[in-house]
Formats: structure tokens, C-alpha cells, sequence
């Protein structure tokens, strides 16, 4: 069975209940190992390594299916259809010295990352286009064959904006200015960046000057790493009213989790403050000493499967990140599907938020 796309593309991205979800990835995953181990040579090499070279043949429980360490894909160059197909690659974001992940991706591959992603953006802001106002340099928008997951991350919004501001200049200064005209001339606006970005080049500098911006209405997504926030001693409930301070408590604040080696199936975090996991993706904790799928409520490895990754073996990944399962279908928001909480990095690895690896010019 391939994915249903045809299907899903029918469907809200939160209104898979859990039984038909399973049924729909215990088919759709095998198909994608089953195609991945054909088609990637390294991914072959490394199943067989594991004796895993019958598995691909059987529908198993998404649980039981291979996973690959993320950090793998800065290791290897794992890729599943003829490179001359390929149209982009995508690299991770990192700190000098880093190696990064390069992603590549061919034309199907990226336009539904880029439809995924629509439906799920377009689940929390409506289907009407926003003036948007990113919270970064231009400058991330530079070489679009070789997209870094900073630059991807922001752009993947563009669709959804009418005009477009950048917020900052290219010294990652908040031009004040430019930020309020804009602001003042909308009133109702999309606002999309990187957590410690935006905490430090905007909020602080507006907190600085004594500024602030009632907006008649708004949506803010950001994302990227905590590490910095929590040097800081900020935590959500900090970073959400200092937004609703700049500008005005009718400004929705949704954080957003994803990875470069699955972009387009982010986890939005909903009114709860709970991660949610749509119908294009599923999650689960898995125990550090023995990988074993970890209980609600219990801390563990978190590991992301997406139906999205066709041109590489992305689709079953294991992250670097804690995560703790909290429920399923059964959320106060209403929305179907497991929903989950991020802990932060295991110990041990790499910084990878694009918010907390930028260098400063």
C-alpha cells in the first residue's frame, strides 16, 4: 500500500482517530521501508547489518519497524531515488565545526512537504492569507539550492503571507522602526521565527526602548531550541506573556517542533500547551536503557515517523531529544492524535535548535 494521499488530503490534519491511524500507518510505514530498502543502498546495508532483511517484507506495528539515529544523516549520504532527480538539498543547522545533515529531496518529495505543512499552518490561522512578518534577516533567504534548516524553516511560511517584512538587519539588530510602521499599518499579522532569536533580537530590544505594538490580532510561531531561554530562566509561560506585553494579549502564541530530516510534519503546540501530532506524522517515547516503548507519563527517547520522506529514508527517526507522551485523542483542545511534551536534549548531544546555533556577525 502506498500513502492514501488522495485520502488524507480530505481529511482535517488532526481527525485520524487512534485505531484507524494505526491501521493506516502499520501499512503506509512497511511500504516506505519496504521502498527505502530497494532503493538506498546505504539504508539496505544498514538493515541487513542488523539482520533486519526480511523485515521489510511483513506489515509490522509502526513500533517494530527499524528506525535510524538521526545523526546519521550527518554520517551518510542517504538517498532513495536517482540523484539527478534530486532538486534541493536540505542541510541541518549546526555550530562551527559541525558536521550537518544533507537532505535530499526530489520534486515530490518537496511539494508535499510544502502541502503538509499548508494544512497544518492552515488549522490554526484560517485559510486567508496574513501580512507576514519574520523575525530574521533577509539574508537567510540566500542560495536556494542549498537551503539550510533556518532558511527552510521560516520560508516554508511564505505561502501564507501577503506582504513580507523582516524584522531584523543583517547585524541581527532589531530595526525598530521598519518593525512598528509595519506592525501599526496592518494590525492583524502572522509573525513566524526562531525561539531565542526572537526573545533576544526582539523582545528584549523592544522591552529596552519601551515599545510596544496593540495588535487588533495576530498568530506567532516559533520554534528552535530552549537551551538558551533556560540559561535565562525563561520558560513558555514567560515567553507567551512577554508577547502578549509587545503586542497585545490578542496574539495567539503557538511553539513548533520539527527536524531538518523531516521538514513539513511539525508538531504545533495547541492552546494546552501540548505538542500535537498530526495525521501525516506519529511519535513515541521510547526507554533509554532498553528502547523499549515507554508508558504515558514516562520520560524516554523520542522517536518521530512522518509518511512524508520518499526520496530518502527519513521516515522513521530516532531524535536526540527527551520527550514524555501525555495522551491520546483525548486532548481539551479537541484535537485527535497523540500530543506530547518536549523535555530538551539527551545528555550528551549536540546543540541543534537553529535559535541557539547562529553565529553573530
Amino acid at each position: 500500500m502506498a500513502v492514501p494521499w488522495e485520502y488524507l488530503s480530505g481529511l482535517g490534519p488532526y481527525s485520524l482517530a487512534k485505531d484507524e491511524k494505526r491501521n493506516l500507518y502499520r501499512a503506509a510505514l512497511s511500504e516506505l521501508t519496504r521502498g527505502h530498502y530497494r532503493n538506498c543502498p546505504s539504508y539496505r546495508l544498514i538493515l541487513d547489518a542488523q539482520g533486519l532483511a526480511s523485515r521489510p517484507g511483513l506489515d509490522s506495528e509502526p513500533e517494530d519497524l527499524p528506525m535510524l539515529p538521526v545523526r546519521l544523516f550527518k554520517e551518510l549520504e542517504l538517498i532513495s531515488v536517482p540523484r539527478e532527480n534530486v532538486i534541493r538539498v536540505m542541510t541541518s543547522s549546526g555550530t562551527t565545526g559541525q558536521a550537518v545533515s544533507r537532505i535530499f529531496l526530489d520534486k515530490d518529495n518537496a511539494r508535499r512537504q510544502s502541502q503538509v505543512l499548508a494544512r497544518i499552518i492552515c488549522s490554526f490561522i484560517g485559510r486567508g492569507r496574513l501580512p507576514l512578518l519574520l523575525m530574521d534577516t533577509e539574508s537567510v533567504r540566500r542560495d536556494p539550492a542549498l537551503f539550510s534548516a533556518r532558511g527552510a524553516g521560516l520560508f516554508g511560511f511564505l505561502p501564507f503571507g501577503t506582504e513580507i517584512c523582516y524584522a531584523l538587519n543583517e547585524d541581527m539588530s532589531l530595526d525598530r522602526p521598519r518593525l512598528k510602521a509595519f506592525l501599526e499599518k496592518h494590525g492583524t499579522v502572522l509573525m513566524v521565527g526562531y525561539t531565542a532569536i526572537i526573545w533576544q533580537h526582539v523582545f528584549q530590544e523592544m522591552e529596552a526602548a519601551g515599545e510596544a505594538v496593540e495588535l487588533h490580532d495576530g498568530v506567532l510561531f516559533h520554534s528552535g531550541g530552549w537551551k538558551k531561554m533556560k540559561d535565562q530562566a525563561v520558560d513558555a509561560a514567560i515567553y507567551n506573556k512577554t508577547a502578549g506585553k509587545l503586542f497585545g494579549d490578542r496574539v495567539r502564541v503557538h511553539n513548533y517542533y520539527g527536524l531538518a530530516e523531516q521538514l513539513g510534519s511539525v508538531f504545533v503546540e495547541c492552546e494546552e500547551g501540548h505538542m500535537h501530532c498530526s495525521i501525516y506524522s506519529e511519535a513515541l517515547v521510547r526507554r533509554a536503557r532498553d528502547f523499549v516503548p515507554a508508558a504515558f507519563g514516562e520520560r524516554g527517547v523520542l522517536e518521530l515517523m512522518s509518511l512524508i520522506p520518499t526520496s530518502y529514508p527519513g521516515h522513521i527517526l530516532l531524535t536526540e531529544d527527551e520527550g514524555e507522551m501525555l495522551g491520546e485523542d483525548d486532548c481539551p483542545c479537541g484535537r485527535l492524535g497523540r500530543y506530547f511534551k518536549i523535555h530538551g536534549r539527551i545528555r550528551g548531544a549536540e546543540i541543534r535548535g537553529c535559535g541557539d546555533t547562529y553565529e553573530r556577525p
